[in-house]
């Protein structure tokens, strides 16, 4: 006798299949992502930037960088555009972001059936090589119908993984152009320590001169004597100051070899001349910040998370086992008969102690952190805005102080000076000191010049994101001549 059940046996994969779901292509496409993250970069800040898998493809990039920077004078945007196209670590969350993809990929396929075979009775006298071959396919009900859901989740995080590499974009631009910033800034402290040493030696020079005709007693050579070596600490440290900037804009826009031989410029340029108002700074933030964003993903997500758990508290695993057993008897006349026997079982655990009130009480209060999380993201955000253009109007105020008050003030004196030393009225020590105290006076304008344009770069990242409190450019220490523009680095 022979029993044919073959329709219940291809049932089970036939229900897998009536469960699939096309994947998107959004999920499946080589640089997963990328675009959405690009085309965020430029409106932003007006830069490109690239994501390179392919060897041909760093060489190429290689080769565009090194012929941007090599033996140039590079300027703040070029130090950006550089930074996107050559930081190793950026192209490290640009990966993330296909990482995230795959995930996503992963949680719209379905999981694949299970298939065992076995045979058994193997070397029965009576039937020959066997007694029974066994065949079971076991399916995981509940990853079919709770995969709309888990791929919501993964979606969330597809989605969060584009703006937080968007946002890692952001943080390298502005602690790229706050490092040039910092490594110009450092030359041209430099380059007045360098004219204040000038005068310096002068002064030196003349007290030893006046000291050796006997003019001038002990003190008031060594006076003058310790005010140069002073000086020269001072610009000893400004030089060691300004090559460590240099290299710290280096590091963040990925160069080695050959390539790290570039200058920045020995000066910042001038202040505009004027600033308008920023309106609706706040409104603006709310409506850019890409970590804003992450946080509302961050909720979405957790939101998905949470009605999967609610969905699965009770049943946390359901399997369907189906299949047949092909099994051979002997009769008494010595012939055999062939059985074959439908199989079907249903797993699934019993939720005797672990009842999923507990999962479900960690979904609630996951959500209620993404929610509080989001809700602070928020107040930081409008403040981080409004701080930073209060800063970005103060700033330029002070810088302007100075450049259009003190500097000019303290020149009319040194002009004066020049007046009653050639009228035989000032002796040539007060000369000296009026020429360092006005040099002084312009590296402290030039100190709250580079402020300004910090607070201009921390502004564009208060409103579209990648504040980094500082950056890893961060800002030179403010430097000033002990009182008493040229060549590239």
């Amino acid at each position: 006798m022979r029993i044919s059940k073959l329709p219940l046996l291809i049932s089970v994969p036939l229900f897998l299949g009536a469960c699939a779901v096309a994947v998107p292509g959004a999920y499946t496409d080589p640089k997963a992502g990328f675009a959405n993250v690009a085309g965020q970069i430029t409106p932003a800040i007006g830069k490109r930037t690239v994501f390179a898998e392919t060897q041909a493809e760093n060489d190429a990039l290689r080769k565009q960088v090194h012929a941007m920077v090599h033996r140039k004078t590079i300027s703040a945007d070029t130090a950006v555009q550089v930074a996107l196209l050559n930081n190793k670590g950026l192209q490290a969350s640009y990966a993330n972001v296909g990482l995230s993809a795959a995930e996503a990929w992963q949680q719209s396929t379905p999981e694949n059936p299970v298939i065992s075979i076995g045979i058994l009775g193997i070397g029965a006298p009576e039937l020959g090589a066997y007694r029974a071959i066994e065949g079971l396919i076991r399916a995981n009900i509940l990853d079919a119908t709770t995969r709309r859901q888990r791929r919501a989740i993964a979606d969330a995080g597809f989605r969060q993984a584009q703006l937080s590499a968007v946002n890692e974009t952001l943080v390298l631009a502005n602690q790229t152009r706050r490092a040039w910033i910092a490594a110009v800034a450092a030359f041209e402290t430099v380059g007045y320590l360098k004219r204040a040493k000038v005068t310096s030696d002068a002064g030196s020079e003349l007290a030893q001169k006046l000291g050796e005709t006997g003019a001038l007693n002990t003190a008031g050579q060594a006076r003058e004597q310790a005010f140069n070596a002073e000086l020269a600490g001072q610009l000893a440290k400004a030089r060691l100051a300004a090559a460590q900037a240099k290299e710290g804009l280096t590091r963040l826009m990925g160069l080695w070899g050959s390539s790290v031989d570039y200058y920045v410029p020995d000066a910042l340029s001038a202040l505009p001349k004027s600033v308008g108002a920023i309106a609706n700074v706040e409104a603006k933030a709310l409506r850019n910040r890409v970590d804003l964003r992450v946080a509302k993903l961050g909720l979405e997500a957790q939101a998905a998370a949470f009605g999967l758990t609610d969905q699965t508290r009770i049943v946390s695993d359901l399997e369907i086992v189906g299949g047949a057993e092909f099994e051979r008897e002997a009769q008494d006349d010595g012939d055999t008969e062939n059985v074959l026997t439908p199989q079907v079982e249903v797993e699934f655990a019993i939720p005797i102690y672990d009842t999923g009130k507990a999962r479900l009480r960690k979904a609630e209060l996951m959500y209620l952190q993404a929610a509080n999380v989001l809700a602070q993201t928020a107040v930081n955000v409008r403040s981080e805005a409004r701080g930073a253009e209060a800063s970005y109007r103060a700033s330029y105020k002070i810088a302007r102080h100075y450049r259009d008050v003190l500097v000019p003030l303290r020149r009319t004196v040194e002009e004066e000076a020049l007046l009653s030393y050639n009228g035989m009225i000032t002796n040539t020590f007060e000369l000296l000191t009026d020429t360092r105290e006005r040099l002084a006076a312009s590296l402290e304008a030039a100190n709250a010049k580079s402020d300004f344009y910090r607070a201009q770069a921390d502004l564009t990242a208060a409103i579209y994101g990648g504040g980094t409190g500082g950056g890893a450019g961060g800002g030179a220490e403010a430097t000033s001549v002990a009182t008493g523009g040229g060549a590239p680095h």
